[in-house]
C-alpha cells in the first residue's frame, strides 16, 4: 500500500475489513432480518478493532440501514464506528427525490451525518441522471455542512463509463468502491477500471471480494487445488486475502450472514501475509478454471427482489449455476420443484423491472426463458 493510502486510512480510522450489510441473517418466510443474530455479530466485529458498515437504500428491501441503526448506532458511541450508504439513482423521480431520500436516509440510520456517501451502482444511466438531477451539487453542499464526510461512487458500467465520470468528476470524489476479486480480475474490465481510479490516486473500497460467495463455494475439483496448497485455509479466505493485497485498497468489504463468516475475516485480516508469487499462480488457475464454466453471471446482491410476478430469480440463478457447475438434473429438478408454480421462470412477463435494477446487466428475462425452457414449465 503507498504511503498515500496510508495516510488516508489513518486520517480518517477506516479499518481494513468492511462489514457489508447486503447479506444479513433473516428469519421465517417474509425473510425479516435477525436483528439479535446481526448484534451479535457487530459486537465480534468491533470488538476485533473493526469499524466500518456499509449499507444502502434498498438492501434489504429497504431494511437494512434501519438494522444498522439498531445493531450499530443505537449500541455504540458514534465516535466508534463508520456509517456508508448510498444514493439510488434508479430510486429518483425528480430533481427534489435526493434531499428527500438523503434525509430518510439519516432518519432510518439514526445519525446526523455520513461518514460515507457514495452515489450507488453508477454507469452511465445513473450518473447521468445523478448529473441531471443535481446530486453531485448536492452532496457537495452535505459535505461542505459536514453531513458527508467522504463522498465517492461504487461503480457497475463500462471501462468507458468509468473513464468519462473520471474525467468529469474525480475531483469531488474522496473514494471510490469497486467490484474487485481474483475471479473478474482476469475476465472483462474490471482490472482497466481499477487502473483508471487508481491513475487518478484514488483509495479504493473493494466489494464482492468473494464474489458473492462463489469463491468460497468453488466447485470440488476446483477448490482442491486451494485446499492442497493449504488445508487450514478456506476457499473465501484466500479471495479476501487477494484482494487485501491490492496496493490501493483501503477497506475490504464483505457482506457477511453469519458469525462464522465474520470470524473467518476477522481472522483472515489479522493473520494476513502477502501472497507469494506461486500462491498468485496458483489463484489465477483457479480464476482461468471458473471462467470456463458457464453461469449466469449473478452475484446474489438480490437488487432485483421486486420483482411484480414474486419470481425469486436470485434462488432460481443460483440452483441454475449450480446445475451448470455439476450437471445434475436431478438435483436442479429437486430444487425448482419447490418453487410455486406461478412464481417460477415461466412466470416471467419481461417486464424490465429488474434489469433495470441489475448491477450486472444481465438479461434476465432472458435468462429465466433459457431456465423454463430447459424445465419445460
Amino acid at each position: 500500500m503507498s504511503n498515500l493510502h496510508q495516510d488516508f486510512i489513518k486520517e480518517h480510522g477506516i479499518a481494513k475489513l468492511g462489514f457489508g450489510c447486503m447479506r444479513l441473517p433473516t428469519l421465517g418466510a417474509d425473510n425479516q432480518i435477525d436483528i439479535e443474530a446481526v448484534k451479535e455479530m457487530v459486537d465480534a466485529y468491533i470488538q476485533a478493532g473493526h469499524n466500518y458498515f456499509d449499507t444502502a437504500y434498498g438492501y434489504h428491501g429497504g431494511t437494512s440501514e434501519a438494522a444498522v441503526r439498531q445493531a450499530v448506532v443505537e449500541r455504540y458511541p458514534r465516535d466508534s464506528f463508520k456509517v456508508v450508504t448510498k444514493f439510488p439513482a434508479w430510486a429518483a423521480e425528480k430533481p427534489e427525490d435526493v434531499e428527500r431520500i438523503f434525509n430518510e436516509q439519516l432518519e432510518r440510520l439514526g445519525v446526523d451525518y455520513v461518514d460515507v456517501y457514495l452515489l450507488h451502482a453508477l454507469n452511465h444511466d445513473h450518473n447521468k441522471k445523478c448529473e441531471d438531477f443535481g446530486a453531485y451539487d448536492f452532496c457537495m453542499k452535505m459535505k461542505a455542512e459536514g453531513k458527508i464526510k467522504l463522498f465517492g461512487f461504487s461503480f457497475h458500467g463500462t471501462t468507458e463509463d468509468m473513464r468519462n465520470i473520471m474525467e468529469a468528476h474525480h475531483e469531488k470524489f474522496d473514494i471510490v468502491q469497486l467490484m474487485i476479486n481474483y475471479f473478474d480480475w482476469h475476465r472483462g474490465d474490471y482490472r482497466d477500471q481499477y487502473e483508471i481510479v487508481a491513475s487518478y490516486k484514488k483509495p479504493v473500497i473493494s466489494m464482492e471480494p468473494v464474489r458473492g460467495g462463489i469463491l468460497a463455494r468453488l466447485p470440488e475439483s476446483i477448490g482442491a487445488m486451494l485446499t492442497d496448497a493449504d488445508p487450514a485455509a478456506s476457499h473465501a479466505s484466500w479471495a479476501i486475502r487477494w484482494v487485501a493485497d491490492r496496493p490501493e485498497i483501503v477497506n475490504v468489504l464483505s457482506g457477511m450472514s453469519n458469525m462464522q463468516q465474520v470470524q473467518d475475516n476477522i481472522d483472515v485480516i489479522a493473520k494476513h501475509t502477502q501472497f507469494t508469487p506461486e500462491e498468485l499462480a496458483l489463484t489465477e488457475k483457479v480464476a482461468h478454471a471458473m471462467i470456463e464454466i458457464p453461469r449466469v453471471d449473478c452475484t446474489y446482491c438480490k437488487y432485483c427482489d421486486k420483482c411484480p410476478e414474486g419470481i425469486p430469480i436470485f434462488d432460481i440463478f443460483e440452483m441454475y449455476n449450480k446445475f451448470l457447475e455439476n450437471r445434475s438434473a436431478f438435483q436442479l429438478g429437486q430444487a425448482y420443484s419447490k418453487i410455486d408454480k406461478a412464481q417460477n421462470a415461466s412466470a416471467c412477463t419481461a417486464c424490465g423491472v429488474c434489469v433495470a435494477v441489475c448491477p450486472q446487466s444481465i438479461n434476465i428475462p432472458e435468462r429465466l426463458k433459457e431456465i423454463a425452457t430447459l424445465m419445460n414449465k
